[in-house]
């Protein structure tokens, strides 16, 4: 887990107070300007506060480290499970190459 997670409140409340002021911004735009220029001016300001709001946790995911920690922790857990079909697929490979090596000497 990143620092990120580990910190306080202050992201929510950054995003609360950013809505609200875009919510004021909206009431004044369509107060003052004129209908189109407001809207204009409402869907820029609620796209800023969207982007804003899914950036919030831009830093939350896990590292590179940590991922491939992971994906380690996996890989060597399917191996381990797949161990017993390997010494077969091996025992049978050998069996393979000492009926070849007795079919070239026999000839």
């Amino acid at each position: 887990m990143t620092e990120a997670r580990r910190t306080g409140r202050r992201r929510p409340v950054a995003l609360g107070a950013a809505v609200l002021a875009w919510t004021g911004g909206a009431v004044a735009a369509f107060r003052y300007l004129d209908p189109i220029v407001a809207t204009f001016v409402v869907i820029l300001g609620l796209t800023l506060v969207l982007v804003a709001g899914l950036a919030s946790d831009w830093d939350s995911h896990s590292t590179y480290e940590e991922r491939e920690q992971a994906r380690a922790r996996r890989r060597k857990e399917k191996w381990e499970r797949t161990a017993d079909a390997r010494a077969r697929d091996r025992a049978r490979w050998e069996d393979h190459q000492a009926r070849q090596t007795d079919r070239a000497d026999g000839k």
